[in-house]
């Protein structure tokens, strides 16, 4: 069986894939479509293999990693859907408050590679909360497939409510010095710019590859917003525009990157739409912006 690597992949290959896990396409369909491409020795089985996210050997930050203080806590959603299991992480020594970031996950509940954003939002100096959607359907499931049927069932504004409530128990956290940002990624991403709109006194929100607010509601955004785009992505980006006019005319704070050739979810270590350079970059300016603003 040939190596795959990902310069032999057609960006058409990352377009069906994005159209997979997006619902937009089912997975029989995207098999069927996947078999134009296995070619040249590759099979399609080797293609799934391969394009779909691998959580064994790409974990940055261990579980049970001394540096951090992990543990899975729940807190009430009130508005939303009730008992909401989270990750909460924190550095193991710290001696003072803490600025609070709330990391939201994809379309996909609270998976493996989500958390471990949270554990590398913790190590740098921070206390992370990272809840699971699922909580009201049994939680992440344990595999992504499944976490996408999952959440399809749950209403959005009843989701956003549960990451709402998440941003009251970091608030009232004893270890929280009460200046919280969001970061989210894909739905995540959506989730933070509307959490923009709803939370007044949120200091910070970094959507990554995300859809925006509605125009009509960008007024009401009182957060700094820095926003990671991806060049490929036409999906998003396609209302990046008159989001930014919006923002524009409204005379709000805001920093927005396109990073060239890359796929939305770049910054998912766990696919091959992964872009090193273009993950690492945007982490590092997410973190520097959070320095900013939480501390």
């Amino acid at each position: 069986m040939k190596e795959i690597k990902k310069e032999d992949i057609r960006q058409e290959v990352f377009d069906l894939y994005d159209d997979y896990a997006h619902n937009r396409l089912n997975r029989r369909d995207f098999v069927q479509q996947l078999s134009t491409y296995a070619v040249g020795g590759i099979t399609v089985a080797s293609l799934m293999s391969f394009i779909m996210p691998d959580y064994k050997g790409a974990l940055q930050i261990k579980a049970d990693d001394p540096r951090l203080k992990s543990e899975y806590i729940n807190y009430q959603s009130p508005k939303g859907g009730g008992n909401i299991k989270a990750l909460l992480s924190m550095p193991a020594d710290a001696k003072k408050k803490l600025g609070g970031i709330i990391v939201v996950h994809e379309n996909r509940g609270l998976n493996p590679h989500i958390e471990d954003v949270a554990r590398r939002a913790a190590l740098a100096g921070f206390i992370s909360i990272a809840p699971d959607a699922l909580s009201p359907l049994g939680g992440y499931p344990g595999n992504d497939d499944e976490g996408r049927t999952l959440q399809s069932k749950r209403n959005r504004d009843e989701m956003l409510e549960d990451f709402i409530a998440a941003y009251d128990y970091l608030r009232n956290h004893k270890n929280c010095n009460g200046k919280i940002g969001v970061v989210g990624f894909c739905f995540g991403g959506a989730i933070a710019n509307l959490m923009a709109v709803r939370i007044p006194d949120l200091a910070a929100a970094v959507p990554f590859y995300g859809g925006q607010a509605p125009v009509a509601d960008v007024p009401k955004i009182k957060a700094p917003l820095m926003l990671h785009y991806a060049e490929l992505d036409t999906r998003v980006n396609e209302g990046w525009p008159a989001y930014e006019a919006a923002l524009k005319a409204n005379n709000k704070e805001y920093t927005a990157y396109i990073y060239p050739k890359t796929n939305h979810g770049f910054h998912n270590d766990t696919t091959p739409r992964y872009d090193k350079d273009a993950a690492e970059l945007a982490w590092k300016r997410t973190i520097d912006f959070f320095e900013k603003k939480l501390k």
